[in-house]
C-alpha cells in the first residue's frame, strides 16, 4: 500500500539501548496524538476481545549524530512537518510537566535533541531526513 504521508523517527546514535527504546516510544505517541486521523481501527482477536488501535502506516526509525538531528529538525520546521521532540534533559525528569519545563529552557534553534519524530507529506519528510541511515 502506498501512503501520501510518511512517519520517521530519528534517534541519537550514541544512547544506551534502553534510552533509544524509551525515546522511540515517547516520540511515536507524540505523532499518534498529533495525527488521530492516521490511527487505524481497533484490533479484535479470535476471542472477540478488543485491543488498542495502532498507527495505520509504517514508522521508519533512523539514526543520526547531533548535526544530523539538528538538520532534520530545521528541515522539519521549514517544511512545516508535524514534530515530536525529545531532549537530553528529559532523561532527568519524571513526568510530562517537567519534560515541557526543561524543553522550554532549550535554545529554540539548537535544542540538545536525542530524538525527533516527523510526519507529513512523503516528499517533505524524505527531504528532512536526507542522508540519514535506518537504525541498525
Amino acid at each position: 500500500m502506498e501512503f501520501d504521508t510518511k512517519v520517521a523517527i530519528i534517534i541519537f546514535d550514541d544512547l544506551a539501548v534502553w534510552q533509544k527504546l524509551n525515546v522511540t516510544a515517547f516520540l511515536a505517541t507524540g505523532i499518534a496524538g498529533a495525527a488521530p486521523d492516521a490511527m487505524g481501527e481497533p484490533y479484535i482477536d479470535a476471542a472477540g476481545r478488543t485491543h488498542a488501535r495502532l498507527l495505520g502506516q509504517p514508522i521508519m526509525v533512523y539514526q543520526a549524530d547531533t548535526p544530523g538531528l539538528l538538520r532534520a529538525f530545521r528541515q522539519s520546521i521549514e517544511r512545516e512537518l508535524t514534530r515530536a521532540v525529545y531532549v537530553r534533559a528529559m532523561f532527568s525528569t519524571g513526568h510530562d510537566e517537567a519534560n515541557r519545563e526543561v524543553f522550554l529552557k532549550e535554545p529554540a534553534d539548537t535544542p540538545d535533541l536525542v530524538g525527533l519524530a516527523v510526519r507529513g507529506p512523503k516528499k517533505a519528510v524524505d527531504k528532512a531526513i536526507k542522508g540519514l541511515s535506518l537504525h541498525g
